[in-house]
């Protein structure tokens, strides 16, 4: 017998759901950067049963994608080891599911798999919702009851580690509890959101900051979800570090972090730090067009973070912010140099930082009149306040 037939018997001997576990997590050292020799074909079989398009993106069963709907617009297809404040990595769901229905509740997840494939059969859309939602309650219950002492958060952290070799999925499930007790909460919030926020001005700024204040009184644990919807509805998703700016006494770090939305430049750099992880995968696989949108739109948020806040450079945001410039920067030199010195590389020209450009160092001037501007109105409210 063949390595070829040996592969297909020991596939065949696993449960359809840890077959789909196992390429989650194959997909998942992928986007860690992990080399594992003969993955591309075990990865190429499993998607053919499991994913008819051939996407490298999990797709639930139904039973676990009704279960998880909640989450939906929160989900991103990184590495579950990449930080992700208030977003939940969509690869992390197929482990936690199996360890949902094998070790948390096993008996009260048959009972719902069964209630839900009977309803999804009789297509009553609704009994299903009514199912899902009873099912989420007990679960958070459960966690609640699981994470109560620390002695059952490891044994749970344990078990969870058995579908999973992620050091950072026990987080995904805590994230989940947050949703999921939050219930119809944060959908109404992203319902009563702007289709789309073309011009993130201060009046809409403290508009959305009043819907924040009203959100976090009520769920104060689910607040990074309400922001990263916010952000979805955002031009670019560096803007979302006007939640910060506006609030803070002056556009110093040390007052940017004592703004009441400061961890918004966290998720920020997060998110660049996304854009770090799609640059290599875009590179490695000769997308070299992606690759340049996707550069230009990191220098642009590098840019707007060094503009709008003063002496960032000097604290933790900024030595993050270094941090994946540096790795980026490693990146396209390395594509670069795959090229004679002679010959131009696009992701060597200058007109990927615009500020660079004429327009960009107006901009800066405009810019910085305008903080003038502000500041002394700043400091002159803060005079007549001591007199």
């Amino acid at each position: 017998m063949n390595e070829i037939d040996q592969l297909s018997n020991f596939l065949q001997k696993l449960t359809p759901l840890s077959r789909s576990c196992l390429l989650s997590e194959l997909e998942r050292l992928e986007l860690c950067g992990i080399d594992m020799p003969g993955s591309s074909d075990l990865q190429s079989r499993l998607r053919a049963e499991f994913r008819k398009d051939g996407s490298n993106q999990a797709r639930a069963t139904s039973p676990s994608r009704h279960f998880f709907a909640p989450l939906e617009l929160l989900l991103i297809d990184g590495a579950p080891e990449h930080a992700n404040m208030g977003r939940i990595s969509r690869n992390t769901l197929t482990p936690i599911w199996e360890w949902i229905c094998r070790d948390l509740l096993p008996t009260m997840a048959r009972d719902y798999i069964k209630a839900i494939n009977d309803q999804v059969a009789a297509n009553n859309q609704k009994e299903v919702l009514k199912i899902a939602s009873t099912f989420q309650t007990k679960v958070v219950k459960v966690l609640e009851s699981t994470l109560a002492s620390a002695e059952s958060t490891e044994f749970a952290r344990g078990k969870l580690a058995q579908y999973t070799a992620s050091r950072t999925a026990f987080e995904d499930v805590k994230k989940i509890q947050h949703v999921l007790r939050a219930g119809a909460t944060l959908p109404k919030f992203n319902d009563r959101l702007p289709e789309k926020i073309a011009k993130f001005d201060d009046g809409t700024v403290d508009q959305i900051t009043a819907r924040l204040d009203a959100f976090k009184k009520a769920h104060p644990e689910a607040l990074p979800f309400a922001l990263t919807l916010v952000a979805r509805r955002l031009k670019t998703f560096w803007q979302l570090v006007r939640l910060a700016t506006k609030a803070a006494a002056s556009k110093s770090a040390a007052d940017v972090a004592a703004a009441p939305y400061a961890c918004v430049v966290h998720m920020v750099l997060d998110q660049l730090d996304d854009r770090r992880l799609a640059l290599r995968i875009a590179l490695r696989h000769n997308r070299v067009l992606i690759a340049r949108d996707l550069l230009a739109e990191i220098y642009e948020t590098e840019y707007a973070l060094k503009v709008r806040i003063d002496g960032i450079e000097h604290c933790e945001w900024g030595i993050r912010l270094q941090q994946l410039m540096d790795a980026i920067a490693a990146l396209v030199s390395a594509e670069v140099s795959r090229f004679p010195s002679n010959v131009g590389h696009i992701l060597g020209s200058r007109r990927l930082r615009s500020h660079d450009t004429l327009g960009g160092k107006l901009s800066y001037l405009a810019w910085k009149g305008r903080d003038a501007i502000e500041d002394g109105a700043a400091a002159l409210r803060k005079l007549i306040g001591q007199t």
